[in-house]
């Protein structure tokens, strides 16, 4: 922690993937622990269909200019970019000003991403779909989502 010379600590940096192992369903007025526990089962079988589906769909994965898979970094992470549309694709690249360049990508399953694109990748890493838009996902670096030889470990029960 730093010293801000009024013993009041400054901010404290947390990983997204201690946030994800934090998250719980939101609640607009404490619940009882039963209520509770309900919501968050009810939010995580929701997860689980939404990765269910995008292992079965095939999603568009842009390249870099190097003929890389394009890839994003955040908090010691990478990410692998993957769009559901060509439309989602074009808003991603007009919001990062390069809409003029040409955007090579392929058309891959979501499983394929997750079971084998992303133990090749150096380090954590998992997809975030259609980055940028309002419906965007991600699909992070865990146990039961990419393969446990790769996964990370969130220390208890996520």
């Amino acid at each position: 922690m730093m010293d801000n010379g009024d013993d009041i600590p400054g901010p404290e940096r947390r990983s997204k993937l201690t946030e994800l192992a934090d998250w719980t369903a939101p609640q607009t007025a404490p619940a009882p622990e039963v209520e509770h526990g309900h919501e968050l089962a009810a939010a995580r079988r929701q997860f689980a269909m939404l990765l269910g589906e995008f292992r079965r769909t095939a999603v568009l994965v842009p390249f870099d200019e190097y003929g890389s898979l394009w890839t994003a970094e955040q908090n010691g992470v990478r990410w692998i970019c993957a769009f559901s549309d060509e439309e989602t694709l074009a808003r991603f690249a007009r919001a990062r000003g390069e809409a003029q360049r040409e955007w090579t990508y392929r058309t891959i399953l979501g499983a394929r991403l997750l079971d084998v694109m992303v133990p090749m990748l150096p380090g954590p890493a998992g997809v975030a779909l259609d980055a940028g838009s309002d419906e965007g996902m991600l699909f992070p670096p865990a146990e039961g989502i990419v393969p446990d030889a790769v996964a990370v470990d969130l220390g208890g029960d996520a």
